[in-house]
């Protein structure tokens, strides 16, 4: 059996390798891919196979998914990118004959409204429209997403635009655990899995930062627009700090809030909650 990894070079694929190395999958097995395999040195040195692949290059693609059964397609960061480089993909694994392609993807991809899932329910309906067998792993937030700025939290409060909407937020390493999960186990072919954390507000997440540091911090709700100003002058860049904002407005609308227990099923046991991040950052 031959699993390939995309985006390994990433946060999420490189401890979508690990995870499948810590539940005994042969290095032998498994294939890393990224634009420089310089950057995946440590996983050859523990006997991974790694790869040269590019989402924009066609034939690095054919060459990477060579000999693949299984091919774990984390989604591109180039947004705007997305649905050409998926187009690439899906040819490629076709070629290649993949028998399961494991697609990271956004909650709610076939109804959300968020400008995020665009480009993720575009490269869903390429996948399924292929024929070839999937599971689509739409992935809540990353609590990782919040960390870096903690420090910023505690000096100025959290800002944002999202009312009481919840996320349902988990660690990047839960998510690349269910990837393992699904990648080693049975059952699974034609699955769509909502995944996510416990839920949180903007203001329970600046009343959990209070409670852990001893410090009053406080969450400042703005209009979409103003959230927007604020990033910008804060250096985010336009086109970010509107994908932001746009998020926060979905989150206010419920859609970035999961349901169902899909996460916990697949790792088998609770995942890590926001005052667990929380508490190992501080």
């Amino acid at each position: 059996m031959s699993i390939v990894v995309t985006g390994a070079t990433g946060h999420l694929g490189r401890l979508i390798v690990t995870s499948l190395l810590d539940r005994g999958v042969p290095a032998t097995e498994i294939v890393a891919l990224g634009r420089d395999t310089d950057r995946l040195a440590d996983l050859a040195a523990r006997g991974v196979t790694v790869r040269r692949a590019d989402y924009d290059a066609p034939d690095s693609l054919r060459a990477a998914f060579a000999g693949a059964d299984k091919l774990m397609f984390v989604s591109g960061s180039e947004v705007g990118r997305r649905v050409p480089q998926a187009r690439n993909v899906v040819a490629a694994a076709k070629e290649a004959g993949v028998g399961l392609v494991v697609y990271t993807s956004i909650p709610k991809a076939d109804t959300s409204s968020l400008i995020l899932a665009t480009e993720h329910r575009a490269t869903e309906q390429e996948i399924t429209a292929s024929g070839l067998p999937y599971v689509f792993l739409r992935n809540g937030w990353y609590l990782e997403n919040y960390l870096p700025q903690l420090p910023t939290y505690l000096e100025h409060g959290v800002f944002g635009a999202a009312g009481d909407g919840r996320f349902s937020a988990a660690a990047r390493a839960d998510f690349a655990e269910a990837a393992a999960a699904v990648l080693t186990g049975d059952g699974h072919p034609n699955k769509v899995y909502e995944l996510g954390g416990a839920p949180f507000t903007l203001a329970e997440l600046a009343a959990e930062l209070s409670r852990l540091s001893g410090r009053d911090v406080s969450y400042t709700d703005l209009p979409v627009e103003k959230y927007v100003e604020v990033l910008v002058g804060a250096g985010v860049p336009l086109v970010f700090a509107e994908v932001l904002a746009d998020s926060d407005r979905g989150a206010a609308e419920g859609e970035l809030y999961v349901e169902r227990d899909d996460l916990a099923r697949l790792i088998g046991r609770a995942p890590v909650t926001l005052a667990d991040a929380i508490r190992a950052a501080l």
